[in-house]
C-alpha cells in the first residue's frame, strides 16, 4: 500500500493518511462558490453546500418575503396586496426602513450597534427642511447635503467617543438617542414641526417630490435600458478580464443569469409603476425614491465590496485583533462606520420628511431604530459582526415594509405590527445563531 489512502487509511510509512479534500463538507462555507465552480451547475452545487454548512445568505429573507406576500395576498381585502397601486405604495413605505437598515448595517458589520439613528434621521430631515423654508430658501441639493452632513457629524462625534475613550457603543448611542431627541424638540421649538409642500417654493416641491413625484414612463424605460446595458457590460467585462488573467471569476452562465435577473426585475418594477394608479386623476410613473434607494445600494455596495476600506471593515468585523496586527487602523475604521451609519440615517430622515410632508415631534425614533436593526438582521446581516452586505438592508427593509403594509390593509392596530415584526426578528436571529453553530463558530 503506498501513497495516500483516499478513505483515510494508512500511508506507506504506516501513519494515518489525511482524508481527501471534500469541497462539499461543512468547511465549504468559508469558500465562495465562484472559487470551486467552473459552470453554473457547479456553482449551485457549491452554493447549496454552503447553505448546508450554515451560510444561508439571503435565502431566509427571500423565503420570508415570499411567505409574507402569499399570506397577505390571501387575507387582504379583495386581495389588493399585489395590485400595482399597493405595490408602489409598499415601495414608498419601505424606503425609510431600507435606508436606515443600510446605515445600521455598517456598525452591525463590526459587531456594534447604533441606537441613536432614529433621532439622527430626524435631525437630518429637520436640517434639510429648515434650509428650504422661505427664510433660507437654499437650493434643494445643498439642503439635502446639509441634512446628510449633519448626520455624518453626529456619527463622527459618537464614533470618536466610542473608539478614543473605549466606551461601549450601546451606552454612547443610547445617550445619543436621548440627546438628539432633546435637540430635535429644541430645534422645532413652539411650532413643533417643519414641513415641505408641493405648492409653495420650488425647493420644497423638489423635496416633497422625492416620494410623490414620478419619472415619465418613456424616460423610465430608457433609463432602465441604460442601467441594464451599463451594469451588465461592467459585470461581463470584469468577469471576462479576470478569466483572461487566470483569476477567480464567476462562471459565464452565472454572469448571464445575473444580468438576466437584473433586467427582469427592472422590467417588472418599471412595468408595475407605469400602470395608472390614480382614481380621480392619472398617477403613472416610477417614484423618484426608487432610483434614490437603488443609488444608495449601488454606491455603498461598491464601497464595501470593491474598495480597500470595505475589505478593512470586514477584517475588523471578523477579527479586530488580527486586523490591527495586519496594520489596519482599527480606530479609524470603527469611527468611519459610525459616520457612514449616521450620514445614511440623515438621508433616511430626508425621505421620511418627503413621505410625511413634515418632520415633527411625533416621530418615533425608538421604533425606527428597532425596525432598522430588525431589517438588517432579517436581511442576513450577522449580529456577531464580519458578515453582511448592503443588499441585506434593502431586502430586510422590504420585509418590514411588507408587514407594515399588509397589517395596515387588514386594519390591525400598531401592537400587532410590533408583535409580528418581533416574531420575524426572533426567527431571523435564530437562523443566524443556528448557522454560526453549524459552521463551527461559538455563540
Amino acid at each position: 500500500m503506498s501513497g495516500i489512502d483516499s478513505q483515510g487509511g494508512l500511508g506507506a510509512d504506516g501513519t494515518a493518511a489525511p482524508e481527501a479534500a471534500d469541497l462539499t463538507a461543512a468547511k465549504v462555507d468559508i469558500v465562495p462558490p465562484e472559487i470551486v465552480a467552473g459552470s453554473l451547475s457547479q456553482y449551485f452545487h457549491a452554493w447549496w453546500a454552503r447553505v448546508r454548512g450554515g451560510d444561508a445568505g439571503v435565502l431566509p429573507v427571500v423565503i420570508a418575503l415570499v411567505a409574507v406576500t402569499v399570506i397577505f395576498t390571501a387575507v387582504s381585502p379583495n386581495h389588493v396586496f399585489l395590485t400595482p397601486a399597493n405595490l408602489v405604495n409598499l415601495f414608498d413605505q419601505s424606503a425609510v426602513f431600507m435606508v436606515l437598515a443600510i446605515g445600521e448595517g455598517f456598525v452591525l458589520l463590526l459587531g456594534e450597534i447604533d441606537l441613536s439613528i432614529g433621532y439622527v434621521a430626524a435631525i437630518g430631515g429637520i436640517v434639510t427642511g429648515q434650509l428650504v423654508q422661505p427664510s433660507w430658501n437654499w437650493p434643494w441639493p445643498i439642503a439635502i447635503a446639509g441634512g446628510i452632513l449633519a448626520g455624518a457629524v453626529i456619527g463622527w462625534l459618537q464614533g470618536t467617543i466610542i473608539t478614543r475613550l473605549r466606551m461601549p457603543a450601546f451606552i454612547v448611542t443610547l445617550a445619543g438617542y436621548l440627546i438628539w431627541f432633546g435637540v430635535m424638540i429644541q430645534i422645532l421649538g413652539t411650532a413643533g414641526s417643519v414641513g415641505v409642500s408641493s405648492s409653495v417654493l420650488g425647493n420644497q416641491q423638489a423635496l416633497y417630490g422625492i416620494v410623490y413625484s414620478y419619472i415619465d414612463p418613456a424616460i423610465s424605460w430608457v433609463g432602465l435600458a441604460v442601467i441594464v446595458v451599463l451594469l451588465g457590460g461592467m459585470m461581463w467585462l470584469r468577469d471576462a478580464g479576470r478569466r483572461r488573467r487566470g483569476l477567480v471569476a464567476s462562471p459565464i452562465g452565472l454572469t448571464v443569469a445575473k444580468i438576466a435577473f437584473i433586467a427582469v426585475a427592472g422590467v417588472a418594477v418599471v412595468a408595475i409603476c407605469n400602470i395608472n394608479r390614480g382614481v380621480m386623476l392619472p398617477v403613472i410613473g416610477v417614484p423618484w425614491v426608487v432610483p434614490l434607494v437603488l443609488a444608495v445600494l449601488a454606491v455603498w455596495t461598491i464601497l464595501l465590496e470593491r474598495s480597500q476600506f470595505g475589505r478593512h471593515m470586514y477584517a475588523v468585523g471578523g477579527n479586530p485583533e488580527a486586523a490591527r496586527r495586519a496594520g489596519i487602523n482599527v480606530a479609524l475604521v470603527r469611527t468611519m462606520a459610525f459616520v457612514l451609519c449616521a450620514g445614511t440615517s440623515g438621508l433616511a430622515g430626508i425621505i421620511y420628511l418627503s413621505q410625511q410632508g413634515a418632520m415633527n415631534t411625533n416621530i418615533n425614533g425608538g421604533q425606527l431604530v428597532l425596525y432598522a436593526v430588525a431589517a438588517a438582521v432579517i436581511g442576513g446581516t450577522s449580529l456577531s459582526g464580519g458578515r453582511g452586505r448592503v443588499i441585506h438592508g434593502v431586502l430586510g427593509g422590504l420585509v418590514i415594509g411588507a408587514i407594515y403594509n399588509g397589517l395596515y390593509l387588514l386594519g390591525l392596530e400598531i401592537q400587532w405590527q410590533l408583535v409580528i415584526t418581533g416574531l420575524v426578528l426572533l426567527a431571523a436571529v435564530s437562523v443566524d445563531a443556528l448557522s454560526r453553530q453549524s459552521s463551527g463558530v461559538r455563540v
